[in-house]
C-alpha cells in the first residue's frame, strides 16, 4: 500500500507510548521527531513535515486526554486527525454526464487509469468511453483498446491519425451517446513544452468538467514541478496516484496536492481495471495506522460476491449457513476472495488486524498465502465430483492420485483438506447461533476492531 513503510514506522513510534498514562515534553518531542523522520524517509515534502509535525507536537502538549483514554490512543487520534486535515477531503466525482481530462508524462499510467476509471464508472450504472488521443507514445492506441475490452467499456481510437486535437473532436462526435468521457493524453519524458501546447489545445477543445494529473506514486519530490505546469496549463482538480502495489514511497504525492490546492480523486491499487478505488481520507489514514477501512472492505466483499453470483447463478452466500459445506462452496469463497484484491490490502482494511499484524509477518508471507490458494484451487481440479461433494472420503490412496494429478505435494492436498476440515468447523458453530447471539459476537468483535472502543472514526 502507498506509504506502507511509513504506516510501519508510525506504528512503531507509536507503540512506544503503550501503557503510559500521560505524556511528558520528552515523550512529546521524541514521537514528534521519529514522525519527522518517518514521513521524510516517505518523500512527503519538508515544509509539509514541519507543518504536520509542528501541529501534532502542539496538539499533544495542549491537549488532556479523555477520561479512560491512554497516552498512546490520544496521540494517535491527533496523528489520525492531522494528516486526514492535511490530505484534504477527495476529489468531488458526481454520478453525472462530465468529461474528465487526464493529464501527465509518460509512464505515470495515464492509459490504464483511463480504463479503471471507467470501469469504476460503469459500476456506478453510468455509460462510459475512454478517447485515446496519444499519437506520441508506440502501442498507446492498442494498450487503451485492450484495456478498455477488459472493462467493458466504450473506446475510441485512430492509430493512423497524427492529430490528437482531431482526435479528440472525432472520438467526442462518435461516443456521444455516452453519460461520460475520459480523454487520455499524451505524455513525454519531461515537461516539454510540446507536451504543454498540446494539451492546452485538447483542453480547449473538450472544456472538460474535471482535469486530473496522474501521478506515479514512486514520483517522489519532483511531483512539485510537474503539478506546477500543468495546474498553470490547463488547472488540476484533483490527483490520482498510481501503482500503489509496488514498493513508492507516495509521499511526493502529496506535495503535489498541496502545489495545486487540489485533493485525491482516485487510487490506483494493483494492474487489472478493478484494481481503482476512490480515495477516501479517513478511511486512507485509518489503513496506513493499522485501523482499518471497514467502508472499503465492505465495497469489495460485496463486489466479489455480486461477481461470484454472476458466474454462479444457482449459488447463494447464504448456502454455507445451512446444509453440508463441501470443497465446492470452498472454492466460490476462495473466488471471492481473489476476487477482492491482494490479500495485504484486504488485510489492511480489517480494523485492529491490519498494519498491527502484518508489522509481524515476513515480507513474502501475502506472497506464500496467494500461492497456497492458487495450489488449492490446482488441487481441486484434480478432484472428482463425488470427492469435491464430500471431501471425508478422500483417505490416504486418493491423496497420492490427487497429488499425482496435480502435480503437488501429497502434504498440500492433506492441508487444503484440514482447511476445509475448519471452515467446515467454524460454520457449524454459526449454525447454531440465534440472531440474539450472533449480534452479541459482531457486537464483541466490533469493540475490539481499532482498539479505541469509542474514539471517533474508530
Amino acid at each position: 500500500m502507498v506509504l506502507d513503510n511509513l504506516g510501519s514506522s508510525l506504528r512503531g513510534t507509536l507503540s512506544t507510548l503503550q501503557g503510559k498514562s500521560r505524556l511528558s515534553e520528552e515523550d512529546v518531542a521524541e514521537v514528534v521527531k521519529e514522525i519527522q523522520r518517518s514521513l521524510l524517509q516517505a518523500d512527503v515534502d519538508v515544509s509539509l513535515v514541519m507543518e504536520l509535525s509542528d501541529s501534532i507536537e502542539q496538539r499533544a502538549l495542549d491537549e488532556d486526554p479523555p477520561a479512560g483514554t491512554s497516552a498512546r490512543d490520544h496521540v494517535l487520534r491527533i496523528v489520525y486527525e492531522e494528516m486526514v486535515s492535511l490530505i484534504g477531503e477527495s476529489t468531488e466525482i458526481p454520478l453525472e454526464s462530465q468529461t474528465v481530462l487526464l493529464a501527465g508524462l509518460q509512464g505515470s499510467g495515464k492509459t490504464t487509469s483511463a480504463a479503471k476509471m471507467a470501469w469504476w464508472f460503469s459500476k456506478k450504472g453510468l455509460r462510459p468511453a475512454v478517447i485515446q488521443t496519444d499519437t506520441f507514445r508506440p502501442g498507446a492506441y492498442d494498450q487503451a483498446k485492450q484495456m478498455c475490452e477488459r472493462a467493458e467499456v466504450e473506446f475510441y481510437g485512430d492509430p493512423d491519425a497524427d492529430d490528437p486535437v482531431q482526435i479528440a473532436r472525432d472520438g467526442l462526435a462518435a461516443t456521444d451517446d455516452c453519460d461520460v468521457h475520459i480523454v487520455d493524453t499524451a505524455g513525454r519524458h519531461a515537461l516539454e513544452s510540446e507536451l504543454i501546447d498540446e494539451i492546452e489545445e485538447i483542453d480547449s477543445l473538450v472544456d472538460p468538467d474535471i482535469s486530473l494529473l496522474v501521478l506515479d506514486a514512486a514520483i517522489g519530490q519532483g511531483a512539485s514541478d510537474q503539478a506546477k505546469e500543468f495546474e498553470r496549463a490547463i488547472g488540476i482538480d484533483g490527483v490520482v496516484i498510481t501503482k500503489l502495489d509496488g514498493t513508492a514511497k507516495g509521499g511526493g504525492a502529496l506535495a503535489a496536492v498541496n502545489e495545486t490546492d487540489s485533493t485525491i480523486a482516485f487510487l490506483g491499487t494493483g494492474e487489472t481495471v478493478q484494481d481503482v478505488e476512490r480515495f477516501e481520507p479517513s478511511g486512507f489514514i485509518s489503513r496506513l495506522l493499522g485501523m482499518g477501512d471497514l467502508k472499503q472492505l465492505s465495497e469489495r466483499v460485496e463486489r466479489a460476491m455480486e461477481e461470484t453470483q454472476a458466474q454462479e447463478e444457482d449459488w447463494e452466500p447464504e448456502d454455507l449457513m445451512k446444509g453440508q459445506f463441501t470443497l465446492n462452496d470452498m472454492r466460490k469463497q476462495m473466488q471471492a476472495m481473489n476476487r477482492m484484491g491482494p490479500l495485504d490490502q484486504v488485510i489492511d482494511m480489517i480494523p485492529g488486524f491490519g498494519g498491527n499484524i502484518r508489522d509481524q509477518l515476513p515480507d513474502d508471507a501475502m506472497d506464500v498465502t496467494q500461492d497456497r490458494l492458487r495450489d488449492f484451487d490446482v488441487i481441486m481440479d484434480s478432484m472428482t465430483d463425488d470427492e469435491l461433494e464430500h471431501p471425508r472420503s478422500v483417505g490416504a490412496d486418493r491423496v497420492k492420485r490427487i497429488a499425482r494429478g496435480s502435480g503437488q505435494p501429497p502434504e498440500r492436498v492433506r492441508e487444503l483438506l484440514e482447511q476445509h476440515r475448519m471452515m467446515e468447523q467454524m460454520l457449524k458453530q454459526f449454525q447454531g447461533m440465534g440472531d440474539s447471539d450472533m449480534q452479541r459476537m459482531m457486537k464483541k468483535m466490533d469493540n475490539k476492531g481499532g482498539g479505541l472502543g469509542g474514539l471517533g472514526p474508530f
